[in-house]
């Protein structure tokens, strides 16, 4: 009776992957979990990256906060999280956004503490404010670093909505077909999954630094 337990739960899970199919994992991981996610999270990282470099005091206050951010183990919010959001997609980009979030805020106020003294200095006898300043000098002039953290952030964005999945899902999305098909056995799902993962996240690396490309062509990192 033991041994025929694993085949029970291959027949369920293949059951499962039949009914769903791995368009519904990809919807439910990469594009609801994973790309929304990373939306979320870069938008609100260049914000805030605007925000303290408009301000001294929050760049002593928001930037420590980001490190700690950072450094809190994935395994150990993404159940606090899911607890939290629940068991759907939400919970998968709330933990993408937490990945994605320092990545981005840390390269984006580099990028924008680049520009030189005399840039800025011409931009101020043209009476440019610092809106002006910001769109027209400083975000280009950021965009090389920007991207640098938009890279690292989608190659962390995937990783996170599939292990959040571990902790939590409904009867669909990659991480929770792995976790499933390892557990009954289903070698061959697990690696399809595995593949299929993969070559989300490099599309999506790709996809990325296409537009760095067409952003950014006049940096030299860019030429030849």
């Amino acid at each position: 009776m033991v041994g025929h337990r694993p085949l029970g739960q291959r027949a369920a899970v293949l059951g499962h992957t039949h009914r769903g199919g791995p368009w519904t994992d990809f919807q439910q991981t990469v594009i609801k979990g994973a790309l929304r996610g990373f939306l979320m999270g870069t938008v609100a990282a260049i914000a805030i990256a605007i925000l303290i470099d408009r301000s001294a005091f929050l760049t002593r206050g928001l930037l420590p906060i980001g490190n700690f951010v950072a450094a809190l183990p994935i395994v150990g919010i993404a159940p606090i999280l899911v607890s939290w959001f629940g068991f759907d997609w939400h919970s998968k980009a709330a933990v993408v956004v937490v990945m994605v979030f320092f990545p981005i805020l840390v390269n984006t106020v580099q990028g924008l503490r680049e520009t030189d003294r005399l840039s800025r200095d011409l931009m101020r006898t043209y009476a440019a404010g610092y809106g002006q300043t910001l769109l027209k000098l400083r975000l280009p002039a950021a965009m090389p670093f920007i991207f640098n953290g938009l890279k690292i952030a989608a190659t962390l964005a995937l990783i996170g909505a599939i292990v959040a999945e571990y902790f939590g899902s409904p009867t669909r999305g990659m991480g929770f077909r792995i976790s499933t098909g390892v557990g009954a056995l289903a070698i061959d799902l697990v690696w399809a999954e595995i593949a299929l993962a993969a070559l989300a996240g490099t599309a999506f690396y790709g996809f990325v630094a296409w537009i760095e490309k067409r952003v950014t062509f006049w940096h030299p990192s860019q030429r030849g």
